[in-house]
């Protein structure tokens, strides 16, 4: 029997819905969708109609552009800084994903100059000490949407007025807000993920506004608009297009479901401490800690369910999360948080039952 499943900002289950716009794609349909034949045709129109469908659910006046994942679309994104003259700045929240992290980090031993922005106890980034760092050389600023580790919103709209004033470009990782909550209209590129959406792994996607250039990152034939070459699956487009309509279509339902969700979590942890903001996050992920908790043990006692010590990208790096850290967290608290994320298919009863698990194990381990 596999485990109640609440882990959901590492991944999402595929959508039925989902898995049915994939299979025709991955059957009778497979042809190059850069062929000019006819099988190549309607594996192309299959691609432009997934393209409109993430499009959507995004700003007016721009280009989504198909990638293997996020991490992808970001590095891709982060390239445009190359394109500004002048300017060798990257200025990012410090408890951003790695995906962003480590690659602004790396653009800092190319030449560039990296600032990590940092947070308060509540894990909101503080704006004083953004506007401190930004100026003219300043390329690109980067800020996640919602955070992966803790589900704190981040005051994008804000961050990206800051950065226009500035004559930066506004990155946004909107991988674990896209298609739950609402899109930063004026952010210039906009990161997201397939399988954090109810659709495939293997595929992802930025968006990026007009007039924005951005250098290849995979070189070859240069099928996807000139900048991602390789051939595209138009299954992994198809099942990205699908879970993406069926967000805009869900939006409202998925999200009082998972209000109702995380209202009665919060209810049966009364004993635990929330990491973040209360106020400003997104409901479906709840970080919390028990002072004295060995959260390793824990896991392995309760192995009926499927949840997380943080980001499933950095479990197996052995460093404890930056990101509990960048809110002042010691050592022992960050080692004893755990992030349970609720999601379109989980329901009350499980919450119920993984608080009952979760609360005994705890109990056993401190007494």
């Amino acid at each position: 029997m596999n485990p109640i499943y609440l882990d959901n900002q590492a991944t999402t289950p595929l959508a039925p819905e989902v898995l049915d716009a994939m299979l025709p794609w991955l059957k009778d349909g497979f042809g190059n969708p850069h062929s000019p034949h006819v099988m190549g045709r309607q594996a192309a129109a299959a691609v432009e109609v997934a393209r409109d469908q993430v499009a959507a659910l995004l700003p007016n006046g721009g280009r989504v552009i198909f990638t293997g994942s996020a991490t992808e679309a970001i590095n891709l994104a982060m390239g445009a800084a190359r394109m500004l003259q002048g300017r060798n700045g990257i200025a990012i929240v410090d408890t951003e994903h790695a995906a962003v992290r480590d690659t602004a980090l790396w653009y800092g031993t190319q030449g560039f100059e990296t600032s990590l922005i940092p947070v308060d106890p509540q894990g909101l980034v503080l704006l004083e000490e953004l506007e401190a760092c930004l100026g003219p050389r300043t390329a690109l600023v980067g800020a996640m949407l919602v955070n992966n580790e803790i589900g704190v919103v981040q005051p994008v709209d804000r961050i990206t007025e800051m950065a226009h004033q500035a004559g930066a470009l506004m990155l946004c990782d909107a991988v674990q807000g896209y298609g739950r909550i609402d899109i930063p209209q004026q952010a210039d590129l906009i990161a997201l993920s397939g399988h954090k959406i109810y659709g495939p792994k293997g595929i992802g996607a930025l968006w990026v506004r007009d007039g924005i250039d951005v250098p290849p990152s995979i070189h070859g034939g240069g099928q996807e608009q000139g900048v991602r070459s390789g051939t595209l699956s138009p299954a992994l487009c198809a099942g990205l297009g699908a879970a993406a309509k069926l967000c805009a279509e869900r939006r409202q339902e998925d999200m009082q479901h998972i209000v109702s969700l995380a209202e009665k979590a919060h209810s049966l942890f009364g004993d635990w401490t929330v990491n973040g903001s209360l106020d400003q996050r997104y409901p479906g992920n709840l970080n919390i800690r028990r002072d004295g908790l060995d959260v390793a043990r824990l896991m392995s006692d309760v192995r009926g369910v499927a949840f997380s010590a943080g980001s499933a990208c950095a479990s197996g790096s052995g460093r404890p999360s930056h990101v509990l850290a960048a809110l002042g967290l010691q050592p022992a608290q960050i080692k004893s948080s755990i992030r349970l994320g609720f999601g379109r298919y989980n329901t009350v009863e499980e919450v119920e039952r993984v608080a009952g698990l979760i609360n005994q194990a705890a109990e056993n381990q401190l007494s």
